[in-house]
């Protein structure tokens, strides 16, 4: 018998129309002879299914699940594919652990933690294996000061949203006057905000997962981007960046990526495909952590799916393979 899997999409933030080209990549890729598939798509006033005649279906939130032509339908499985809150924040992952139903992204814990930047680049730091631009993290209703800010970190900075994707809220720092026009444009996505040192140098991405009790790493990929940095236009925008996979990099730093990554996810217990960033300094050559997404973009020319297809494999395949691993997932 097939089992049923809800395809979870759209979500609170800004990044909801990238969740939803996400969740189409992923439902064209996953097996329908194996699997019924019902796209949920949730915003702040409703979770819904729709119909392929285009009626829109109540999602039951005391089960989650759906009452469709007098039957009523619960699912197997979660394939999560929204961005941001509260897909990627771990909210819907505690929502789902109660209700004891199988999900393909990391945990309610370990997605809180990763989504926030400041927290997990602490984590991180402690297992030394790797280094972290020096930052200041900001809350909202705490009084803080350029000058202080100024005798902890070197310009040029970043200035982002501590609990953001996508590059939104996101201002490369140059001069003292930007800094409080950056900090404000970043709270207003987050209460949270973070303040990183620039570190100089190439970009570097790469997705990990375990399936099987088997840690995978994909073949990295180096982005380019023709804008300051890689903002939200950088990244969805044709032609405004170059991502190059797999990355032209020396075999030595490619081993370092690959192993850097992979103890990063086994010991911050991720599960499903992340994908982690990294800048890789043009001085020193050495790797700094720049963050870890625990739902990166499946649209058809994402990074991951780029990967992917640079390994050797099918998106169909590499999908099933994530599904079927989720049902060995203690909940």
């Amino acid at each position: 018998m097939k089992k049923k899997i809800a395809l979870v999409a759209g979500g609170y933030s800004g990044e909801y129309v990238i969740s939803i080209q996400s969740a189409d990549t992923i439902e064209k890729n996953l097996d329908a002879e194996l699997y019924d598939i019902y796209k949920i798509i949730i915003t702040r006033d409703d979770w819904w299914h729709e119909t392929p005649t285009g009626q829109k279906v109540a999602v039951d939130k005391n089960d989650f699940s759906l009452l469709l032509h007098g039957t009523r339908v619960t699912f197997d499985a979660v394939f999560i594919a929204i961005h941001g809150t509260p897909g990627e924040d771990g909210r819907l992952q505690g929502y789902l652990d109660m209700l004891q139903i199988p999900y393909t992204s990391c945990n309610a814990i370990v997605s809180a933690l990763t989504f926030n930047k400041s927290y997990c680049n602490k984590v991180v730091k402690a297992f030394n294996i790797v280094n972290i631009a020096n930052s200041v993290h900001l809350i909202k209703g705490e009084p803080y000061s350029v000058g202080s800010i100024l005798d902890q970190l070197k310009m040029p900075v970043f200035v982002k949203p501590n609990e953001s994707g996508s590059s939104l809220g996101v201002s490369k720092v140059k001069l003292v006057a930007e800094f409080l026009p950056a900090i404000e444009k970043a709270f207003k996505e987050d209460n949270q905000v973070l303040i990183e040192e620039f570190i100089e140098g190439r970009e570097l991405t790469i997705g990990v997962y375990r399936v099987n009790g088997y840690m995978h790493t994909l073949p990295a990929t180096e982005i380019v981007s023709k804008n300051e940095f890689f903002d939200f236009e950088a990244k969805y925008t044709p032609g405004v960046s170059n991502e190059i996979t797999p990355a032209q990099i020396e075999d030595n730093i490619k081993e370092q990526l690959e192993t850097k990554a992979a103890y990063i996810y086994r010991h911050l217990n991720c599960r499903g495909i992340v994908r982690m960033d990294f800048i890789l300094h043009k001085q020193t050559n050495k790797l700094y952590f720049l963050e870890v997404n625990t739902m990166p973009g499946q649209s058809e020319n994402s990074i991951v799916p780029q990967q992917v297809r640079a390994s050797g494999r099918e998106l169909k395949e590499f999908y099933g393979e994530l599904l079927q691993d989720c049902f060995k997932a203690d909940v």
